[in-house]
């Protein structure tokens, strides 16, 4: 297969895969990060602590982690065809790849969240901020980094689980693998593939690991002061009773 030929399959196998890892990994956040912070929150000791809940969404995310993903396609197959009306194509492939990726980041979610020092959760319960409060004004700016780094690691996942799609007709990179390098001996194909692969996780780590950096550095220059001082600022009550004291 000369590259003329080869240049429009793997444009396309391209376009599906940033799709699909793309509107997965969306859909991955949004439903992963209020998870990981619930299993944060409702943990013991924690704000909102409640056993029954923590339980409940601490198997379901391992139930979600621990089926490996070639099964939970299979498994979800029913469920795919009623979202998007088939179970093969990139499109198709969004389904499995989204609900895969929910608890894996979750998990990541709660670690990094863990990590965030106590002492500015109850400083700011001592200026009298409430849960949502600390969430948005100390949990998520100071575990910022690390989520970043999570978002990284989960980006580079659902490549792989992409990958894993495409032998059952999800399409992108690895479908193409299967069809031409596998199916039809193009083993030229498939190595051009394994190297974008490759690049593309690269890159992807690359700029993770940067913007993490950068956003660690800033932190550190700035410290909790910042976010102490918003604080103050949306309760002005609480700091003119302590500049009277």
């Amino acid at each position: 297969m000369t590259w003329s030929e080869m240049q429009p399959l793997l444009e396309q196998a391209c376009t599906e895969t940033l799709v699909m890892v793309g509107w997965s990994t969306l859909i991955a956040v949004v439903g992963g990060l209020p998870l990981g912070i619930l299993l944060v929150l409702t943990d013991k000791g924690g704000l909102l602590q409640n056993t029954v809940v923590n339980k409940v969404i601490g198997q379901i995310v391992n139930i979600g982690r621990s089926l490996p993903f070639i099964i939970l396609m299979v498994a979800l197959m029913n469920f795919t065809r009623w979202v998007t009306g088939t179970t093969i194509g990139s499109e198709a492939a969004i389904v499995p790849l989204a609900i895969g990726g929910i608890p894996f980041f979750a998990r990541l979610v709660e670690t990094a969240v863990r990590e965030v020092d106590h002492g500015l959760v109850e400083a700011v319960q001592a200026m009298g901020g409430n849960t949502w409060t600390i969430v948005r004004k100390v949990l998520v700016p100071e575990a910022l980094p690390s989520l970043i780094a999570s978002t990284t690691t989960t980006v580079i996942a659902l490549i792989g689980y992409s990958a894993m799609a495409g032998t059952v007709g999800g399409g992108g990179l690895g479908d193409l693998a299967v069809r031409y390098g596998y199916q039809r001996f193009e083993t030229g194909l498939m190595w051009i593939t394994v190297a974008i692969l490759a690049v593309v996780i690269s890159l992807i780590q690359f700029a993770g690991d940067f913007a993490a950096r950068a956003l660690h550095r800033r932190g550190a220059r700035s410290g909790p002061g910042p976010t102490l001082r918003l604080l103050k600022g949306e309760e002005p009550a609480t700091a003119e009773v302590g500049k009277a004291a």
